[in-house]
């Protein structure tokens, strides 16, 4: 009987990101709900005119934005002593807007968070363009594969056998039960904002990580 060898072949691959998707909340609360509507309602159509002016799907500095309905609701909070207040309404509306240009986003998101109260940045969500993320891909499942070969090699080499040859090679966890599978990682990042000056006005720092692009596979060898 042949030696079989089984083995999983990893590789990732590190690229900055090159979009940003700014996710967005406008949001306030009130006595009543009119005026609670039309606030939120006033600061969207300032955010939707930014917006509209740096808008170009090809070029950008804004190639994609969306905005949901602006959804209200009301409750009756209770404070510390166990009496529940009068009625409070809120309403509030999520913009996402992605960016390929991140100092325009920076300079987008400043100048928002001074002109509208109820403006509150949730985070941003890095990405590559959908052509060179599938490119990246490609790459790096080929390498995975590269990976596996070789350390089925070794393995051959280290028991003094021949050359060996793949008779399967499957997705990380599916070649067969006791084959774990492995997660691979994700890329991260992170926006701090900190108090520029004593006026309240805001500075913000994007400081995205390089995307981690991961592939796993498992693959099932034998001596030729």
């Amino acid at each position: 009987m042949p030696t079989e060898f089984t083995v999983r072949g990893s590789h990732s691959a590190f690229q900055p990101p090159e979009r940003g998707t700014a996710q967005v909340t406008l949001a306030f609360q009130g006595p009543a709900l009119q005026p609670v509507y039309d606030r939120v309602a006033g600061d969207l159509q300032a955010v939707q005119a930014s917006v509209q002016e740096l808008h170009d799907p090809a070029n950008g500095p804004v190639t994609w934005w969306a905005t949901q309905h602006v959804r209200t609701w009301a409750e009756r909070p209770w404070n510390q002593d166990g009496r529940q207040l009068p009625l409070v309404h809120h309403a509030s509306v999520g913009v996402q807007v992605k960016f390929r240009d991140f100092a325009r986003l920076t300079t987008w998101v400043g100048r928002l968070v001074d002109a509208a109260e109820g403006f509150r940045l949730d985070g941003v969500v890095w990405s590559l363009t959908e052509a060179h993320r599938l490119e990246l891909e490609r790459t790096v499942r080929t390498r995975a594969v590269q990976d596996a070969v070789r350390r089925a090699q070794e393995y051959a080499d280290a028991l003094g056998l021949g050359p060996v040859r793949p008779v399967a090679v499957a997705d990380a966890g599916m070649l067969g039960p006791g084959i774990s599978p492995m997660g691979g990682g994700g890329g991260g990042s992170y926006l701090r904002m900190a108090a520029k000056d004593a006026g309240g006005s805001v500075e913000l720092e994007l400081s995205p990580e390089d995307i981690e692009v991961t592939a796993e596979v498992d693959a099932r060898f034998v001596v030729v």
